[in-house]
């Protein structure tokens, strides 16, 4: 009985252990991005209504006023508590490990704000439109910010190696896999048949469309004056990284 009672404290207590990784922060982030993914698609959903009734560049005004804040709120927590939970492997003293993971970021960042889209549009300084593209990063993947936020987070993954950045890259790329369905989806809503033509010459995998010979790669696509403020905005983010995360250290989240 008494043996009995012992193994079963030990079974517990090495269930305990087991997640003891878990820490508070692991279930706040997956919140956070829950919240954030709720207001952003759910705004996106309802863009053909709230464009009705306040104007686009009103509701492309609204959709940053909620959007921003709450993008900002996960930034700082996820600076804050990347080294949280289980450290799971540690390549940062490994040759060759830092230029991969800012080459790769930097990658991303061309897929996550892509000059395709008119970023005066974006900045709702030009009426904000719905558009069906097919040129420049489309033709090598019709959702460039999914294929980019994958990137990043295999990128700072493999940097940090801790579950809490593990967790908070797997809801990130769940999010953006909800958001290719989706964008899909009000897309053939808005289109029709045209979206399932361009739908039909493009493809989700990098580069599946090119190699399939739906596509053909046209780099005079990317000689675009956009494409250069991408370019500055990287270099900015590399140089204001350091002060970025010191910035966010003060904050007591």
């Amino acid at each position: 009985m008494v043996c009995t009672v012992i193994n079963s404290i030990d079974i517990s207590s090495n269930f305990v252990m087991l997640f003891t990784w878990f820490t508070p922060s692991h279930g706040i982030i997956l919140g956070l991005l829950l919240s954030f993914a709720i207001a952003h698609s759910g705004l996106a959903a309802l863009r053909p209504w709230g464009e009705k009734l306040i104007g686009p560049r009103m509701y492309r005004i609204l959709f940053a006023l909620v959007s921003l804040p709450l993008a900002s709120v996960l930034i700082i927590y996820f600076f804050n508590h990347r080294y949280d939970g289980l450290q799971m492997w540690q390549v940062q003293g490994i040759p060759g490990i830092k230029p991969l993971v800012w080459v790769l970021s930097a990658v991303s960042f061309l897929f996550l704000y892509p000059a395709t889209f008119n970023l005066l549009e974006i900045a709702a300084i030009q009426k904000p439109e719905v558009h069906l593209y097919e040129t420049g990063i489309i033709r090598i993947t019709r959702h460039p910010q999914m294929v980019g936020q994958i990137i990043w987070c295999i990128a700072h993954t493999i940097w940090i190696g801790t579950t809490f950045t593990l967790v908070t890259s797997i809801g990130l790329i769940l999010h953006h896999c909800f958001g290719v369905w989706h964008g899909d989806r009000r897309l053939l809503a808005r289109y029709g048949a045209a979206f399932t033509a361009v739908k039909e010459r493009t493809s989700i995998v990098p580069f599946l469309a090119i190699v399939q010979k739906k596509q053909t790669l046209k780099w005079q696509e990317f000689l675009r004056p956009a494409y250069l403020g991408v370019a500055a905005f990287i270099l900015l983010l590399w140089w204001a990284h350091p002060l970025l995360i010191n910035a966010t250290a003060r904050v007591a989240w």
